[in-house]
Order: structure tokens, then C-alpha cells, then sequence
């Protein structure tokens, strides 16, 4: 796959949470350090960003109008058009030493929230991750939410298979994605088992699902994107240009377009410099198409 750069003059520290809004055609994700939350036309190629005043690991569009900000220690209904912001939830408002990490909406429409031992010191710079504080919450458009899975030391991936009635979600920290029965009319979880485990070409950060129900898996500090069968075994690797792949998702008007958010945190000024293209959002045309994102049904 050839893989170009989608905003050229942007390089992120920690592009995160890609999400692909097929009404619109807007693509959304953030730079969780920076605490930007970002949106750009894939047809007109315009961007625009707000500036959140603190991290933020994942902003989706409303189906009642609006975004939803998913920030360090609470979520945000926001009008974009008014600047305005309204708490909605806080799973662990109370938990000071945690921050949010992987967020997305499932395909009925809830939140999921997962969470982690906070790594971003007050000026960005990073902080040891010692212990596995954090857990994976699913959050009803009322506002109620459950702790599903914990603990867990750094959440990534959560992508739901419709066909197998699946959830897939990783902890960094173990290396490994897992697999859970997931029933769509009430969310619950079970029967937890392992999809994927420790693999050489980095750690597994974000994923996105294709309409093979094949999980394309980002490699943190790996270069590559690993894509697994619904068995588990692996079907390829795709090298990305990048040091720290960090999430991806399907888009464009046949959901064959995939982006790649990407970061350049933990890397030297050196590094940076001798590949600029650490920490940019990138773009492939994909051989089969993907599965689309949900809107938020809060």
C-alpha cells in the first residue's frame, strides 16, 4: 500500500481516534497531548481544529447535532458552532492519577470509554506508566455507564464485529488483543478469550474492521499495520512510514480509503528529523473496503 500524507503542514504529537463520518464525509480524530480535537472534508480537504484546554483521546459527531469530547477525566457534549460545552458523563472523575485513552461508539450507538494511568506530564512530556489502573467503560445515551473490563494498564482498540457479534480490545501494557461475545440489544459483554498475542513488529494500539471481518491492528513502534483473520491468524503486514502507527479507520464515499493517525511522542528531535513524517495523519487506497463508524446516539 502507498501511504501519502493527508494534512501536510501537520505533524502531531499523538494523532489518535480516527473516525470517519460517511454523511458528512468528515474525518475526526485528535492529538491527545496537544488537546486538539480536529476535523477535516475528505472531499474539499479543509481542516479545522478547537483547542480543548487539556488532553483529549477522542471527539465524535452527535446524532442529535453536535460532537462529543471525550477529555482527561470527563465527557463533553460541544457545539462547534457556539463554542459551548456540557458535561455528560465522568466514569472516573474521581481518579485523578488516570486519564481517558481509546474512546469510540459501538454500532448501536453507545459510548465506550476506555482508560489508563495517566502518561502526560503538565507541559506534554511524558511520565512512567507503573501499574494497570485503568478499565473499559460502555456508557448509555442517558449518561449511565458500567465498568465492563478491569483492570487494565493501557487501553486500545475497540471494534465490534456485527456479523460474529464480537468486541476486540487491547491492553498495550500485556500486548495482547482480546476478543469478547458482545450482545448489541444490551451491550453486555462475555466469554473473554484471546484473539492476539505479543507479536515482534511492536505492540497493538488502535484497530479498524474491513468487510471481510478482518481487524487491520496499528504497531506501535512497530512501522506496520498487522491485518488478522477472524481466526486470529495473520493475513499480512503493511508497512507505514512511521515510527508509532497509532489507530486507524475506513473512509471516503466506498470505504476504501484508510487513514492512519499516527504519533511522534517518544521519539528524539533527531529521529523527527530524519523522517518528517513522525506524527503525521496518512492515507491508502485499501484492496477491500472497511466497516463504517456510528454516529453517538447521546
Amino acid at each position: 500500500m502507498q501511504f501519502d500524507v493527508v494534512v501536510n503542514d501537520r505533524r502531531f504529537i499523538l494523532g489518535e481516534a480516527p473516525h470517519f463520518d460517511r454523511e458528512t464525509g468528515n474525518l475526526y480524530w485528535v492529538d491527545i497531548v496537544a488537546g486538539q480535537a480536529w476535523r477535516m472534508h475528505t472531499g474539499t480537504g479543509a481542516t479545522q481544529h478547537w483547542n480543548c484546554g487539556g488532553p483529549v483521546s477522542a471527539v465524535v459527531p452527535r446524532g442529535k447535532g453536535g460532537l462529543m469530547l471525550a477529555l482527561k477525566d470527563r465527557l463533553e457534549f460541544f457545539d462547534p458552532m457556539t463554542g459551548v460545552r456540557s458535561l455528560w458523563a465522568a466514569p472516573e472523575g474521581n481518579l485523578p492519577g488516570n486519564r481517558s485513552n481509546e474512546a469510540r461508539v459501538d454500532p448501536t450507538g453507545r459510548f465506550w470509554l476506555g482508560t489508563m494511568q495517566n502518561n502526560i506530564g503538565p507541559h506534554g512530556e511524558d511520565l512512567p506508566i507503573q501499574q494497570k489502573s485503568g478499565a473499559l467503560y460502555r456508557l448509555e445515551a442517558d449518561g449511565h455507564f458500567d465498568k465492563v473490563v478491569a483492570p487494565v494498564g493501557v487501553s486500545n482498540t475497540l471494534v465490534w464485529d456485527e456479523q460474529r457479534r464480537r468486541l476486540y480490545f487491547a491492553d498495550t501494557m500485556a500486548g495482547a488483543i482480546t476478543q469478547f461475545d458482545w450482545n448489541p440489544q444490551d451491550g453486555h459483554l462475555a466469554n473473554p478469550r484471546l484473539f492476539a498475542g505479543p507479536n515482534g513488529r511492536g505492540a497493538p494500539d488502535g484497530s479498524a474492521l474491513d468487510a471481510e471481518g478482518c481487524l487491520w491492528n496499528a504497531r506501535w513502534g512497530g512501522s506496520c499495520l498487522i491485518r488478522y483473520r477472524p481466526d486470529g491468524s495473520v493475513d499480512r503486514i503493511v508497512p507505514v512510514p512511521v515510527t508509532n502507527p497509532t489507530s486507524c479507520v475506513f473512509g471516503g464515499p466506498d470505504l476504501r480509503t484508510l487513514y492512519v493517525t499516527s504519533a511522534s511522542s517518544g521519539l528524539s528531535a533527531a529521529q523527527c528529523e530524519q523522517n518528517p513524517l513522525e506524527g503525521a495523519l496518512l492515507m491508502a487506497k485499501s484492496d477491500v473496503p472497511g466497516q463504517s463508524c456510528t454516529r453517538l446516539a447521546a
